[in-house]
């Protein structure tokens, strides 16, 4: 009897450990768990990404056969200009060596000299800034709108002084600044109105190519962007005004059509592109549309599928735009979740969700060397003569910094089909109900 009762108990006690070992599957298999936690990810592996192929192989085969690698009415970088303007229907390009140099460009087209003004953005690249500031200009930063990342308006004209020459407005992942308003500022004051399209290839502002509603723009072909050489860049322009002078501003100041007979009236660096590049972007430019249909779709229902979350604040792009998602950012309300940033994003890497925190470290002000005024050789010239009295330990933009404090990166691209963005969404949502106050 004893040997029964303890084989029936043997018995028991096995079918009881299976039970809760099922059980325990059973649990890590549940959706709803985190994967941090042991969950079931959310998002399985992104599908292959091919940037480039055959069009460009064939591209860069014919390059091999030409007697010059020089830009200047070379066989490529005239296809490219081609069919640059078939979308970007400018009457003025110049490709150059990169997205900084473009914008250097423009700001030097634009005639930013010594103490001159130049309001702009202080999250983004850079570059944006770099060309201002070598031309002995002075980056006058402005704050941002809280959901759309870009310039606010007003307070780009509150900091319209008499110095102030140009406005850069950047297009900051893809979503096309308020134009309209920032043209109008620009008109009002006399003020060149240059676009920073560097994330921004494909995007439509209400229904038009972006870079048209101002004065100059500038787009980048480094290899993050939508379509790339590595890197490379183009400023364009319709302007009477500006437009001509861009070829110079990029050639050492030199005239390629003749008209000054060899005389340098621009002072000017080497911002050329080679024939290599330019056949590169030749067949990337054809790749475009495609691109920038397949980004603007997946970022749109991104924001579809998570528009019911409460305490994310979603990428805001207007009806009237078509924005090309470089990155989705989307901003998360501290008060509303359990966790801080850091924990929210490491569950949501579990998961399978392509996220970081924030974006860049600090708003560009405060960078070391704004904070020292440290721009050449450890110097600032045009504060030591006199020509302004910016003080960038003193600057304080309160949405810009609460922009970087809060916001949540995700990584989509054109290659991601519907179903990868439905289960990023899912990914977003399991982490943001789990957190949820």
């Amino acid at each position: 009897m004893e040997k029964n009762a303890s084989r029936r108990e043997f018995l028991a006690a096995s079918t009881a450990a299976v039970a809760a070992g099922s059980a325990i599957a059973a649990s890590a298999a549940e959706p709803g768990k985190l994967a941090i936690e042991g969950g079931e990810k959310a998002v399985g592996p992104a599908p292959k990404h091919a940037r480039w192929g055959e069009a460009e192989r064939e591209q860069l085969s014919k390059v091999v056969d030409q007697p010059s690698l020089m830009y200047w009415k070379g066989p490529q970088t005239t296809l490219f200009t081609e069919r640059f303007k078939a979308t970007y229907p400018f009457e003025h390009s110049h490709v150059c060596s990169s997205g900084t140099a473009a914008l250097h460009i423009a700001v030097a087209a634009a005639g930013i000299g010594p103490g001159d003004e130049v309001i702009t953005s202080s999250i983004t690249d850079m570059g944006t800034v770099i060309g201002v500031v070598f031309q002995q200009g002075v980056p006058v930063f402005a704050d941002l709108k809280p959901t759309t990342y870009n310039l606010d308006p007003e307070d780009v004209a509150r900091k319209i002084t008499p110095k102030t020459r140009a406005i850069i407005a950047v297009h900051l992942g893809g979503n096309p600044a308020d134009m309209a308003a920032l043209r109008t500022l620009a008109d009002q004051h006399n003020l060149a109105l240059i676009e920073d399209c560097c994330q921004a290839w494909g995007a439509l502002d209400r229904g038009k190519p972006i870079g048209t509603a101002g004065h100059i723009a500038c787009f980048s072909l480094q290899q993050s962007k939508h379509i790339t050489t590595g890197d490379g860049g183009v400023v364009a322009s319709s302007d009477p005004k500006f437009g001509p002078l861009l070829q110079r501003f990029g050639d050492k100041g030199m005239d390629r059509s003749g008209a000054t007979g060899g005389l340098f009236h621009e002072f000017a660096t080497n911002y050329r592109m080679s024939e290599l590049q330019s056949a590169f972007a030749a067949a990337q430019i054809t790749r475009l549309e495609k691109i920038a249909s397949n980004r603007a779709r997946a970022g749109n229902l991104l924001t579809t599928r998570l528009a019911d979350l409460n305490g994310l604040t979603l990428h805001d792009v207007n009806a009237a735009d078509r924005c090309t998602y470089w990155f989705y950012m989307l901003r998360m309300q501290p008060s509303a979740f359990r966790c801080d940033r850091a924990k929210f994003v490491k569950a949501l890497a579990a998961e399978g969700v392509p996220a970081a925190a924030g974006y860049i470290p600090v708003p560009l002000y405060g960078n070391p060397v704004f904070q020292k005024h440290a721009f050449f050789a450890g110097r600032w010239p045009v504060k030591e003569l006199g020509l302004t009295d910016m003080d960038y330990t003193r600057v304080r933009l309160p949405e810009t910094e609460a922009i970087l404090d809060t916001c949540i990166r995700i990584a989509i691209n054109e290659a991601m089909p519907d179903d990868h963005i439905e289960a990023i969404a899912r990914g977003v949502q399991k982490v943001a109900r789990h957190f949820a106050v």
